[in-house]
């Protein structure tokens, strides 16, 4: 299974036109056009999911560059994305055994460390 990325969408482009697009080249097992949560807008840019390896990377070559729906779309093999941790702990520890201790700390008031506030 190959997954296709399809950049540089029209808005009005529908998961119907992709799939029809790209199963003249093949089998096409799912097509997703990423939209906004709120609006349910186009972003632009989708995905294409083709089980045969060889139809796919024909599909990549013949249709990259070409106009779809009155632009010119970016087509290529997707990558995985790396996951961005929301916070520090998620992350390995890369060997650093006091990683999990020095982050897992709760934020000391520096305020509260001093004995009163004319100190400085």
């Amino acid at each position: 299974m190959k997954k296709i990325y399809i950049g540089n969408l029209s808005f009005s482009t529908t998961e119907e036109r992709l799939s029809s697009i790209f199963g003249e080249y093949g089998e096409v097992a799912s097509a997703t056009i990423i939209k906004d949560k709120f609006t349910e807008m186009s972003k632009g840019f989708g995905f294409v999911e083709m089980p045969d390896d060889v139809s796919a990377t024909s599909a990549i070559s013949s249709l990259n560059g070409k106009e779809i729906d009155g632009r010119k779309v970016r087509v290529n093999e997707a990558v995985d994305k790396k996951r961005t941790p929301r916070f520090r702990n998620e992350e390995s520890n890369d060997g650093d055994d006091n990683f999990a201790r020095r982050t897992s700390r709760p934020f000391q008031n520096r305020r509260s460390a001093r004995k009163n506030d004319n100190e400085y």
